[in-house]
């Protein structure tokens, strides 16, 4: 069974299950803003293909409990599937602790700053 976060998701997001791992991606800037400002928690970790636009994806990590870098790894591929690179080859995607994104105000929908990112390279894939 998948460990859920005690938090409704929000209305446009797509779920993915990684070896009982949460992991939700927005559909839309306006989702992407909600998912990564509103729903994201500290510890959770957070991705976004490098370059380009494409969907916010969030980890849930449980508290106190690391997820394998090969769940982290599957979270980056799916950031890099819902992107506009979807078709290419290895993609690189930046990654980071939710707590390390962060939105000016006035900015437009789906824009963020990222602090201490971890460059992944990965392949776009959905778990499966």
């Amino acid at each position: 069974m998948v460990w859920r976060p005690d938090i409704e998701p929000p209305p446009a997001v797509w779920e993915y299950e990684v070896d009982g791992w949460l992991v939700w991606a927005g559909r839309q800037a306006t989702d992407n803003d909600y998912l990564s400002i509103k729903v994201a928690r500290n510890d959770d970790w957070w991705f976004h293909v490098s370059g380009t636009s494409g969907s916010h994806v969030v980890l849930f990590v449980r508290e106190g409990v690391e997820p394998p870098a090969a769940v982290v790894k599957a979270a980056a591929a799916i950031a890099a599937y819902h992107s506009r690179l979807r078709g290419g080859g290895t993609v690189a995607v930046s990654g980071t602790r939710a707590r390390f994104v962060t939105k000016a105000r006035g900015e437009k929908p789906g824009t963020v700053h990222i602090r201490k990112e971890k460059v992944f390279k990965v392949k776009p894939a959905l778990p499966g």
